[in-house]
């Protein structure tokens, strides 16, 4: 049971640190996939 719960909060650690990091980085799929013609946001 605690390695079930341990591999849990590994996975929620690494989903978080991973979404900020990527998001920092410019790697989200709105800066991705758009280009200079595509109005995000409005």
């Amino acid at each position: 049971m605690k390695a079930m719960l341990a591999a849990i909060v590994a996975i929620a650690v690494i989903a978080v640190g991973s979404n900020m990091i990527l998001t920092k980085a410019g790697f989200s799929s709105q800066e991705r996939a758009s280009g200079p013609a595509v109005r995000l946001g409005n």
